[in-house]
């Protein structure tokens, strides 16, 4: 690996020449992709920082041969798009999985665009390199660096990925804010990333720096100098005369003499005086984005990194273990599906990259055990033993908050446990941190919920206690799956199958209805074909699309490979399965449970987000979930779409979105989607429409399309999504906490549908103290609120750790208005090191404070 500090103009030049042509068809340093609705052909923060991305981990893959495949050549890249689909298939083989790798991009992205949205950081001058505060920008950007640095070591990867996001941001947005384009220079600035290198030749507040500009677009109102200068925006702090502005229609400072202004946020001269240096701009961006990168997979390492931007087509394995003493069968089927699951992929693309454990009983739980390391895993998984207790109920969910906090988005997480939740309160809390954090929970309970004698209780139980797990289950886009001590070893081998990052097919209708067949549909690009019923089963049987039937025998039938455990069956169709209309017809006692899922590499993420055209610059705001009564747009990206697995051929393509309410199945609505961006991206966008989100509740989200040969694709979300009746956002000051130190949050709630009398509670993990000046408030509609926290760090609390601050909003006692969550992570760092870290290497003496 090049050491850090090199120029990237001695970057091997084949390596250069794809990073020019990847800005050939530059798609601004504006937000995202939403943005080029105004400044249509512009790079944004979204494009270069996947660029980036993509280029340091093609780097990666050239460096580190696939164990077992033929090593990647640089020059079967050239001349095409750089896409996260054809960099697995390359390295990791066709088929190959890439929805956690984007997501992770995803995730930095958004974190990125967020600093032009957030109250905390939209108009803070230190964060965008603005008003000539170029010295402190460098301080904040090489902190937030050093904050992604720390949190990828602490394993909390979200949260470094958010403060990685927040960095690019500012290094970015240093060339176009700047003036380093305008004078002439060609490579990134040799000292922005190294905090120990003065900041030579910056103009002074009594330097003038531009002249006045009348026009939009204003090519030389730069004075002849050569200091480095930034433009000042909007009031705070106040432009001093013959200073530049930022300029643009959203800039108050720009109508200041002098007039005008010096960004190259975009190619429009209504937003950028200095439009026609965006390229330029956006290239140095793109390199110096790409050292930073560099830098962080330099102190990292490979696997370090590869685990921060989830550079593997494998998920996590995250166990949850009730230990008390009637667990013994259980505890050894969870250690034999992990013995089985670690041995079988050890070595393998597919061997995982993260390993969680959170044990408990009664009155405790945790505390919780993560590793990269199988071997220390199984370890720590082996010395777990059914001991004490026995008696009903358990602190289960408090355990499944703490693995929902440490296990990596996208993951399963498997729940064993014989007891009902003693903390069926924190239900709602978890059931939102599922979908906040895109994570599915599968409970696998060996007590039967309408069984009476086993273990001792301390009072009568309802046979509805269980029904919390069903409410996550549900929330999640997982299950709860009732079985018996004699069959838990053989019915737990769905880790094993959840960890072959299977799809959910729709069921229609979703739920079992006496005497109607569900329908599924089957697909060229499935394959693994599994149908999964457990319940007070009857008969049933599976029909293909030719009317071939299959019943409940077990072993090999026309359809496939059938095996029984108790009331729990599995059906494994062969391969290829027959591509159409498929059924499947129960008879029960009960309401069974019935689940389809298979194998494919063509899936999609989505997220929602607001229009903002009034901040600095104009984007689409991320939302976790829809609110009530907002404008609301919803955007899927498509992965898996192959386009070089055939040159030529026509690429998949989905069309509209079918709405669902949750759990009956009934459709809300269809939603066209348009295409955003180049059609190999997958970028699609939807506006939602008004009347889903007049009132809160669930709903699921299906997309329908067709494949290159005009064949149906059906593909479905992994999670119902929420309308949350409140928007509720939470966030801190830029940076990290230090012990002894008491921190303030901002809290915004907003209400869009109604009148609504809401009562605020907070929670912190670990139990800091948190007070707030807002603990009730009644909005009406189109009504805000803002609230202050302040969060006290003691001097004890332990340096390079995670806090995790919660408020939750719920309506008055038995109101049906569901509770809304905000989340915020903040880090706790040590002070910065005055001496060469150990191991850092010699070339970054310079680089004391990250």
């Amino acid at each position: 690996m090049l050491p850090a500090d090199v120029p990237l103009a001695h970057l091997n030049p084949s390596l250069l020449l794809l990073l020019l042509q990847l800005l050939l068809p530059a798609s601004s340093f504006f937000p995202n992709i939403w943005s080029l609705l105004a400044a249509p052909g512009s790079v944004t923060h979204q494009d270069l920082t996947e660029e980036a991305a993509l280029n340091v981990t093609l780097q990666l893959f050239l460096e580190q041969p696939p164990p077992g495949r033929p090593p990647l050549r640089l020059e079967d890249f050239l001349g095409h798009t750089l896409l996260a689909d054809d960099l697995f298939a390359a390295y990791f083989g066709p088929g190959s999985p890439s929805r956690r790798f984007r997501a992770a991009l995803g995730e930095v992205s958004r974190a990125n665009a967020a600093q032009d949205f957030l109250p905390t950081s939209r108009n803070d001058p230190d964060l965008h390199f603005d008003a000539e505060r170029l010295g402190q920008g460098r301080t904040r950007l090489v902190g937030a660096l050093r904050e992604a640095l720390v949190a990828a070591r602490a394993l909390d990867h979200t949260l470094a990925r958010q403060r990685l996001g927040a960095a690019l941001h500012a290094l970015q947005d240093f060339y176009s804010h700047s003036n380093w384009v305008e004078l002439g220079q060609q490579q990134p600035h040799p000292h922005l990333l190294w905090p120990r290198q003065e900041l030579q030749s910056l103009a002074q507040v009594d330097d003038p720096t531009c002249s006045d500009c009348e026009e939009l677009s204003c090519p030389g109102n730069l004075l002849g100098f050569t200091l480095l200068t930034s433009g000042y925006f909007g009031t705070h702090p106040s432009k001093p005369p013959g200073k530049c502005s930022h300029g643009g229609r959203f800039d108050q400072s720009s109508s200041q003499p002098p007039r005008g202004g010096i960004n190259k946020d975009s190619t429009s001269p209504g937003f950028s005086p200095h439009h026609m240096l965006h390229l330029q701009a956006a290239k140095l961006a793109l390199l110096a984005s790409i050292q930073a990168l560099s830098l962080l997979r330099n102190r990292l390492g490979d696997r370090g990194f590869s685990r921060l931007l989830d550079i593997s087509p494998a998920s996590s394995l995250s166990f949850v273990l009730d230990t008390t003493g009637s667990m013994g069968e259980e505890i050894n089927a969870a250690k034999i599906q992990a013995r089985h699951i670690v041995e079988q992929r050890r070595g393998s693309p597919m061997e995982p990259v993260h390993y969680i454990l959170v044990p408990f009983h009664d009155p405790g739980f945790g505390p919780v055990f993560t590793t990269s390391d199988p071997d220390n895993f199984w370890q720590q998984l082996n010395e777990i033993h059914a001991l004490g207790g026995g008696d009903e109920p358990e602190m289960c969910l408090s355990a499944l908050e703490l693995a929902l906090l440490h296990t990596p988005p996208l993951s399963d997480i498997f729940v064993f446990t014989d007891a009902s939740p003693k903390d069926a309160f924190l239900t709602n809390r978890v059931e939102s941190l599922t979908q906040e954090r895109r994570c599915r929970v599968t409970f696998l309970v060996t007590e039967d919920p309408s069984r009476v004698q086993g273990r001792a209780r301390r009072e009568v139980l309802s046979p509805l206690r269980f029904e919390p797990y069903e409410a996550v289950a549900l929330a999640s886009g997982g299950e709860v799956i009732f079985t018996k001590d004699q069959h838990i070893q053989d019915v737990a081998a769905v880790v094993g199958d959840s960890m072959a990052d299977l799809v959910t097919l729709p069921l229609e209708p979703p739920v079992v209805v006496s005497g109607r067949p569900l329908v599924f549909s089957v697909d060229a690009l499935l394959q693994r074909v599994t149908v999964r019923i457990h319940g007070e089963v009857s008969s049933f049987w599976i029909r293909n699309p030719a009317g071939v039937s299959q019943g409940q025998e077990e072993g090999e039938g026309p359809l496939g490979h059938t095996r029984r455990f108790g009331q729990f069956w599995i059906v494994t169709i062969s391969d290829p399965p027959q591509t159409g209309t498929w059924e499947i017809l129960v008879t029960a006692e009960s309401t069974p449970r019935v689940r389809v899922q298979a194998q494919t590499s063509l899936d999609f993420l989505f997220y929602f987000g607001i229009p903002v055209e009034d901040g600095p610059h104009p984007g689409l705001y991320p939302l976790t979930q829809p609110v009530a009564g907002l404008q609301t747009q919803l955007l899927v990206e498509v992965t898996g779409l192959g386009s070089r697995g055939n040159p030529g051929a026509p690429l998949p393509h989905f069309s509209y979105v079918v709405l669902r309410g949750v759990p009956e199945g009934a459709e809300l609505g269809r939603v066209p989607l348009e295409p955003t961006g180049p059609l190999e991206r997958g970028f699609l966008a939807a506006s939602l429409p008004s009347a889903l989100l007049s009132t809160a509740g669930p709903f699921s989200l299906e997309l329908i399309g067709r494949d290159g040969e005009g064949q149906s694709l059906h593909r479905a979300a992994p999670q119902p999504c929420t309308v949350v009746p409140v928007l509720l956002e939470l966030s801190g000051s830029p940076g990290f906490l230090a012990p002894g130190s008491k921190a303030p949050l901002s809290l915004r709630i907003a209400s869009f549908s109604g009148p609504q009398d809401l009562d605020l509670r907070t929670s912190v993990k670990p139990s800091f103290a948190l007070t707030s000046n807002l603990s009730r408030v009644r909005l009406e509609p189109n009504e805000s609120a803002w609230g202050r926290l302040w969060l006290e760090i003691p001097d004890s609390a332990a340096p390079d750790s995670v806090v995790m601050v919660t408020v939750t909003a719920t309506g008055p006692e038995a109101s049906p208005v569901p509770p809304t969550h905000a989340f915020l992570r903040l880090l706790v760092l040590a002070p910065t090191p005055q001496v060469r870290h150990p191991h850092f290497p010699s070339q970054d003496k310079q680089c004391k404070g990250w």
